[in-house]
């Protein structure tokens, strides 16, 4: 499942160098990055460079619930560029290994 990004800036470069942020960010339990993991549901920058992302976690109980969330907006508001950063995290829809990138699923020998 590929993240819905809304870009409402005029800064073209700037979602790319988010989502190489994002891509710096690993599950632990799972090696596998949160964004090719499937956990980015959106990704959202206005014309400010105000960015909001719309994530997931593998489980609601997930023992990283606290810390992912706060990771993943660290890292995107210290993308250059970026003048503020908020992450929402959603349980819908729930995650499953259908959302992982092809490339996901090769790492973790699902493909």
């Amino acid at each position: 499942m590929e993240p819905i990004i809304i870009n409402n800036t005029s800064q073209p470069e700037l979602v790319k160098d988010i989502i190489d942020s994002i891509r710096q960010i690993y599950d632990p339990e799972i090696p596998v990055n949160v964004y090719d993991l499937g956990l980015i549901y959106k990704i959202q920058v206005d014309d400010d460079a105000r960015v909001i992302v719309t994530m997931t976690l593998t489980t609601p109980n997930c023992p990283v619930a606290d810390s992912l969330p706060n990771q993943v907006e660290s890292v995107v508001m210290l993308t250059e560029g970026v003048s503020d950063a908020h992450v929402e995290l959603t349980f819908t829809p729930p995650f499953t290994i259908d959302m992982m990138s092809d490339e996901a699923k090769l790492e973790l020998g699902l493909l």
